[in-house]
């Protein structure tokens, strides 16, 4: 019986951080992130009120639910609306040193089962920890299990003709990887590119500051070099935008 009741109490936790978490993102106009704290806490919640006896707190638990649910509807609603109206725009600003940033913390609510085009433009997937960066997003979209066909990657070569060869070198090796899950990675050159930006054919658009070069550089064997949620960032923010007008991907 203890134990339930410990296990109760933990996933009430749980939820009170999640929607604590919620309504911040909420007050911040981070209204997409919002709605999906808001249903993962009111999920956890849910749990709570079924296994809970005491009638007080379960009409306690079934006030904040109606609360919060609500709330999170006429989110949705906002969100949709300003998405078809092609207004949406959210900002997300990393501060320097910050933790708890990985690509799946920050991308993973996008990439759902409609995405089947990935398009990255950024002119500094060059060297070595930065070809790996392009290699962690993309083993994201493969662990979400996305059904991405193709990525295209938009970036500028090296300098010299040696370090040329070696990222050709490098990005064909993440190619053929991606080859297996049968994904296609098209990798295009351009000497004049700038900007830095993720394109869904789902709409939306994610314009970081730096790129996928966020995260700072740590020793082999520090806390923080395999796990990115793990790993201070630079300072950097990110803008996302949400097209009105889409093209499928067949």
């Amino acid at each position: 019986m203890s134990s339930d009741v410990n296990k109760l109490a933990g996933i009430e936790t749980s939820a009170i951080s999640l929607l604590r978490r919620a309504v911040e993102l909420d007050s911040s106009k981070r209204y997409d992130e919002a709605v999906t704290c808001y249903q993962e806490g009111l999920q956890l919640l849910l749990q709570v009120l079924k296994g809970t006896k005491d009638e007080s707190k379960k009409e306690k638990f079934r006030n904040k639910i109606q609360e919060y649910m609500a709330r999170a509807e006429e989110l949705k609603t906002h969100v949709q609306q300003e998405k078809e109206d092609g207004k949406y725009h959210e900002q997300i600003h990393i501060d320097s040193g910050s933790l708890g940033n990985s690509y799946e913390k920050l991308f993973s609510r996008f990439l759902d089962e409609r995405v089947t085009c990935v398009e990255i433009e950024d002119p500094y997937i060059r060297s070595t920890h930065q070809v790996y960066n392009l290699l962690r997003f993309c083993e994201l979209i493969v662990k979400l299990k996305c059904p991405v066909k193709e990525i295209k990657l938009l970036t500028s070569k090296e300098e010299n003709l040696q370090a040329q060869d070696q990222q050709h070198q490098k990005l064909g090796h993440v190619k053929q990887g991606l080859q297996k899950h049968n994904i296609d990675l098209d990798i295009q050159y351009s000497s004049t590119l700038h900007d830095r930006e993720i394109r869904l054919n789902t709409g939306w658009v994610i314009k970081i500051g730096r790129g996928l070069d966020i995260y700072k550089g740590v020793d082999k064997f520090a806390v923080g070099f395999c796990d990115f949620d793990l790993r201070p960032c630079h300072e950097t923010t990110i803008d996302i935008f949400h097209r009105k007008n889409i093209k499928e991907n067949k």
